[in-house]
């Protein structure tokens, strides 16, 4: 059975900075500290996390908008919280954290899709 999709849902996501993920190898800095794309995508992995429980095998979900700011370069561990469901469409908290301060923060949204729906809109 799956889990019902409703506000207050949690999905978690972490990783450590390294040479891969940092905005000197992600082409957005010139420094070794954790990238603002790698802390939106492990944003939206969280996000995902979240709501994997509540979707079948023909679902999944797509993100639509980010809106966050990156307040400080650190390695990461991040919570993101859902707090609202309207139909098809998520909205998630997010907060990004590493052992000692908040680094990050914002809002996400995704949609439930078909799969096999979406990917034929592309051919």
């Amino acid at each position: 059975m799956l889990q019902e999709l409703k506000p207050g849902l949690t999905g978690t996501a972490e990783t450590v900075v390294r040479e891969t993920n940092t905005a000197l190898a992600m082409g957005s800095g010139s420094l070794h500290v954790f990238a603002t794309p790698s802390m939106i995508a492990l944003m939206e992995q969280a996000a995902c996390n979240a709501v994997a429980a509540c979707l079948d095998e023909k679902s999944t979900s797509v993100g639509t908008f980010v809106n966050i700011t990156h307040d400080a370069a650190t390695g990461m561990g991040k919570k993101v919280t859902l707090t609202a469901v309207e139909g098809r469409k998520l909205v998630f908290e997010i907060t990004a954290a590493d052992e000692d301060k908040q680094i990050g923060k914002g809002t996400h949204e995704r949609f439930i899709v078909n799969k096999e729906k979406f990917m034929a809109k592309l051919g």
